[in-house]
């Protein structure tokens, strides 16, 4: 009876958190940039004097869904997307390094390229400084081009690279991703500058989370939860009914 319940329990628990995760996904599913979470689940068999009849929940979460979302144009001249594979890497408040695909950037009151949650955009030579209403162009290998305020279109030796967005692409099973969101090598370390990532100006990638698929899923989990609840009510019965045959007995 003991395993019953424990088993039950361990399958409940699980299934909410994986109805967590899910739950997830869809409020990031409007978010650009956001890779799907993934919280994969296992049955471990459980050993004993007599056949394995039982089994465990153990969570294996596998991280995160790496397929590219859709790519929409803007033709806002800050907003960027990654073409295929790379990340954008970023500075966090404590001065390491992390890494988005949401190229969703603005300059700051201080004349600073970021992210809009507020992070610095790194260069490959430190953070990137734009002067305060200058036009900008990003080019395909992120290098930041500027035009002065008030300069004319017949004016293009007027355009002044100020700096080039560090572009990576470390290996996927090296990235894991923190509570904000935001992915970092799991060894620590800051990745290489790829020349190889390159952008798209005047665009946004997209969540690559599938509303559809994820609101199956969270079904399927609700239904999953339940079947274990029914369980424990049915150990408790079980029980209790038990416990009355022992007093008639006794």
């Amino acid at each position: 009876m003991d395993r019953m319940i424990y088993v039950a329990m361990t399958g409940a628990k699980h299934a909410l958190g994986q109805h967590a995760a899910v739950s997830h996904n869809l409020a990031n599913a409007n978010t650009p940039g956001y890779r799907a979470e993934i919280n994969a689940l296992r049955a471990v068999p459980v050993f004993s004097d007599t056949l394995a009849t039982r089994a465990f929940v153990v969570d294996s979460s596998v991280g995160a869904d790496f397929r590219p979302g859709t790519v929409q144009n803007t033709a806002r001249e800050l907003d960027v997307a990654i073409q295929g594979a790379g990340w954008i890497a970023v500075q966090l408040a404590d001065g390491s390094e992390a890494y988005t695909r949401n190229g969703d950037l603005h300059v700051s009151a201080n004349g600073v390229l970021q992210t809009r949650d507020g992070l610095n955009v790194l260069g490959d030579t430190g953070l990137i400084s734009i002067q305060p209403n200058a036009k900008v162009t990003i080019g395909t290998d992120g290098t930041i081009s500027t035009v002065p305020a008030g300069a004319g279109t017949s004016e293009p030796n007027l355009a002044v690279a100020v700096g080039r967005i560090k572009l990576v692409n470390p290996p996927e099973a090296q990235l894991v991703r923190g509570s904000d969101g935001l992915f970092r090598l799991s060894g620590g370390g800051e990745a290489e500058a790829d020349g190889n990532v390159t952008l798209s100006s005047g665009a946004l990638e997209g969540s690559n989370v599938n509303v559809v698929e994820a609101m199956v899923d969270m079904i399927s989990l609700s239904r999953q939860f339940e079947t274990h609840m029914k369980l424990l009510q049915n150990a408790e019965g079980n029980a209790q009914r038990a416990s009355q045959l022992l007093s008639i007995s006794g």
